[in-house]
């Protein structure tokens, strides 16, 4: 399922990243968004959620919310 699915506040572990551009990959490790590592979606919004990953809350749009599977 991909994170836009997730509940808000259970913890999921990432799957899989599903995107097609390499530097949006490599920005996505660089948050610590990679396969293995626990993600929590905070709060949903129209546009997009908020997710905590290490301790660190970011804002990522739908599109991107699709891409990251858990």
């Amino acid at each position: 399922m991909s994170l836009r699915e997730a509940v808000e506040d259970k913890e999921y572990i990432i799957k899989k990243i599903n995107t097609q551009d390499e530097e949006l990959d490599a920005f996505l490790f660089s948050l610590g968004c990679y396969s293995g590592e626990p993600i929590t979606v905070v709060t949903r919004r129209k546009s997009g959620c908020i997710v905590s990953i290490k301790d660190s809350r970011y804002n990522i749009d739908n599109a991107l919310a699709d891409a990251i599977l858990v």
